[in-house]
């Protein structure tokens, strides 16, 4: 009886473990039961990379938004992880202590803000901006990257920040001490000793931008079409499922968690990598 005492809080958090384990199941066997058969009926092939969506007309073709999924998410990318990663190295290595106090629950607020703030202000600034100054439409891949790059930056920042701080003192003393100035340490031997850590950062973060719907809906257009340039407006797998599946019943229906599917699979695709990178450089 004793030792069922001692044992009894690691069964209760196994069992939270088990709950939550089995949350995520149900999830994806819902998910799949209900896109898979389209998919069988449509075939992969087409379903993928079709280039008509017309539930109506029994077309189910998902590539275009796929595209405009990666557009966005590339864009948001190569916006956002550089600012990102530059705010960590000025956070670990060159603000002061007064700074810091500041800075860090700024950014920490960034990620409490909801999305559909981020879609509201990009629609009343970034949209006209980009209509009045670079041309077309405002609702463009351009617009829903800069408001995903200010979205992902928390994520971003943070990682990133702390595997910069978890690096050995050693590495900067002796680079210092060989007579590297401050920015060639942070360049090349900071850097390069905590990329796993910004590698899983920068995937989290891209991870983020591509699961991102509500803002994404306000500000890129959802025009089912390939985009020629970044300023034209397109669909992104996560808009398209909450746009229509409000009003979605039957094979059209079953498309919406089809495309479900293949963003969940995207997903964890990336998860799985940043876990790969992360419990790769603990080994090490």
């Amino acid at each position: 009886m004793r030792k069922f005492k001692e044992n009894l809080p690691g069964y209760i958090f196994l069992l939270l473990a088990l709950s939550s384990i089995s949350a995520l199941a149900l999830i994806t066997g819902f998910i799949v039961v209900r896109g898979a058969p389209i998919i069988t009926d449509v075939g992969l092939k087409e379903f993928v990379f079709g280039m008509s969506w017309a539930p109506s007309l029994g077309e189910y073709g998902i590539f275009p938004m796929i595209i405009g999924t990666v557009s966005v998410a590339l864009g948001a990318g190569l916006i956002g992880v550089p600012i990102g990663i530059c705010c960590s190295i000025f956070l670990s290595e060159f603000a002061p202590p007064v700074i810091t106090t500041i800075f860090r629950p700024a950014i920490q607020l960034l990620a409490g803000i909801p999305s559909v703030v981020y879609g509201f202000w990009g629609l009343i600034f970034i949209v006209p901006f980009i209509r009045d100054y670079l041309g077309g439409p405002g609702l463009s891949i351009l617009a829903a990257s800069i408001i995903l790059a200010i979205m992902i930056l928390p994520t971003v920042i943070s990682i990133s920040e702390v595997s910069l701080l978890a690096l050995p003192k050693q590495y900067k003393e002796g680079a210092l001490a060989l007579g590297l100035t401050h920015w060639q340490t942070i360049r090349f031997v900071m850097l390069p000793a905590a990329k796993s850590g910004i590698v899983a950062a920068v995937i989290l973060g891209i991870g983020r931008a591509i699961g991102e719907t509500m803002a994404v809906i306000m500000i890129v257009g959802n025009a089912v079409a390939m985009p020629e340039s970044i300023l034209d407006p397109v669909r992104t797998l996560t808009t398209n499922i909450g746009i229509e599946m409000g009003y979605a019943t039957g094979v059209h229906q079953e498309a919406l968690f089809a495309t479900g599917i293949v963003l969940f699979i995207v997903i964890m695709i990336l998860n799985a990598t940043a876990q790969y990178i992360t419990r790769k450089k603990s080994k090490k």
